[in-house]
């Protein structure tokens, strides 16, 4: 009886033994993934925090790279000397989101444009959103769509001179309000008339999802005009993992397109952000 006990015992402690160093193994870095990421500033530590302070949270976590919104808003050089400091890069921000659909502020866009190219080489970011196409009462889908493809080209010698690229970001149509962009098909057709190598899409998937799904089919379609790729699950927009996405399957796929650049976080973490990075990583690839 007493051996029986004994060898039990023995069973118990075994198990516990190996579930612990499982759980130590399961502790993953970002080492263990082939995906590249950026932490969103404004989605992982909210608004009303100082820049420096979120970049530093991103750091501390790990992330070798950060994106943020709309630049007017935020201490540019704060950023600049902060991410030298500890050798973070800044992978993109938000240039430019007044509607374009009308045509009539075209000249002040390629103003925006120039100020935040100067703004970009300050921050070694390579690239940068633009948005810009939320619908303007009074003109017909096809108006504003050819108003915005013209905005593009208007540009495009800018970016291509300072090689810096515009990544036209598209909404969705179920949280996003009214646009014209919505999904990746509208976006594709503009950027391949514009027909520039600085003039790409910031591919969401979040977006995607809620306008168009079959994500991994959309992006082999319109992979010749990928410029940077963002993620979160859906619903809620939580990290991968909360949601019905399979990012593995996903991230698998712009691998093997040939995608070797950032992944833009744009996601709530939701619970500890320790936890968050954890669920992140166990379904990338």
């Amino acid at each position: 009886m007493k051996l029986r006990t004994l060898k039990l015992q023995s069973v118990v402690l075994l198990g516990l033994f190996l579930a612990f160093t499982s759980s130590l193994s399961a502790h993953l870095t970002f080492d263990d993934v082939n995906t590249k990421y950026a932490a969103n500033l404004a989605l992982w530590w909210g608004k009303g925090k100082p820049v420096v302070d979120k970049v530093e949270k991103a750091h501390a976590l790990g992330f070798e790279a950060i994106e943020f919104w709309a630049y007017g808003k935020e201490d540019i050089d704060g950023i600049a000397a902060k991410c030298q400091e500890l050798g973070i890069q800044v992978a993109q921000f938000t240039a430019w989101g007044k509607p374009l659909g009308s045509g009539k502020n075209i000249d002040e866009f390629e103003a925006g444009i120039k100020e935040a190219i100067t703004v970009a080489h300050k921050l070694g970011a390579p690239m940068m959103t633009v948005t810009g196409h939320r619908w303007v009462e009074g003109y017909t889908l096809e108006e504003q769509l050819a108003n915005y493809t013209k905005a593009m080209k208007r540009v495009a010698p800018l970016c291509e001179a300072a090689n810096v690229m515009i990544i036209v970001e598209p909404f969705n149509p179920v949280n996003h309000g009214k646009n014209t962009l919505n999904g990746s098909q509208a976006a594709v057709k503009i950027c391949r008339e514009v027909d520039s190598p600085m003039i790409k899409i910031n591919w969401d998937f979040y977006h995607m999802q809620l306008t168009e799904g079959a994500l991994i089919h959309y992006l082999r379609e319109g992979y010749d005009q990928v410029g940077y790729l963002q993620l979160a699950d859906t619903p809620g927009r939580f990290q991968p993992g909360t949601g019905e996405l399979n990012y593995v399957a996903i991230l698998k796929a712009a691998h093997e397109l040939g995608y070797r650049g950032y992944v833009g976080v744009e996601c709530n973490p939701k619970g500890p952000e320790a936890e968050a990075l954890q669920q992140l990583l166990k379904n990338s690839y």
